[in-house]
């Protein structure tokens, strides 16, 4: 599975937390890979879950501190104003810029960048390109 394809898999687990609590991302997260399965798409294998889910427990961890940094650099928007698509991207590059070694920051956002085209609204990916430039 290409690099890609795990961060919008991490993408797509991270994007549960806006909907449930920490006590219910537990069974989410399970839950994420049986829906994989049942939709008949890809299957991914142990090694791929493993990273995913280790790169996800790793970005909430995190999210109090990556959190605070959006709120510094979004320029009044608090994080509750935030699409939930728009803030887990965010969430997501600002993790692998600031804490994760084998992702280049460029690549880091221009990933997120490619995300926001995907999932996000028409404004997303300059939003989102722009916000971690600031941070950057």
């Amino acid at each position: 599975m290409k690099r890609s394809e795990l961060r919008e898999n991490i993408f797509k687990l991270l994007f549960r937390v806006e909907f449930n609590s920490e006590e219910d991302m537990k069974e989410q997260v399970g839950l994420y890979f049986e829906d994989i399965q049942e939709e008949g798409a890809k299957t991914i294998s142990e090694k791929n879950q493993k990273y995913i889910e280790d790169k996800y427990k790793a970005i909430v961890e995190k999210l109090e501190d990556i959190d605070k940094e959006i709120e510094e650099v979004s320029n009044g928007w608090q994080i509750s104003r935030l699409g939930k698509v728009e803030l887990t991207i965010i969430r997501l590059a600002l993790y692998e810029i600031r804490y994760d070694e084998d992702v280049p920051t460029g690549v880091a956002i221009n990933e997120a960048v490619e995300l926001a085209k995907k999932f996000g609204g028409d404004e997303a990916p300059a939003f989102i390109n722009g916000i971690l430039a600031k941070m950057v």
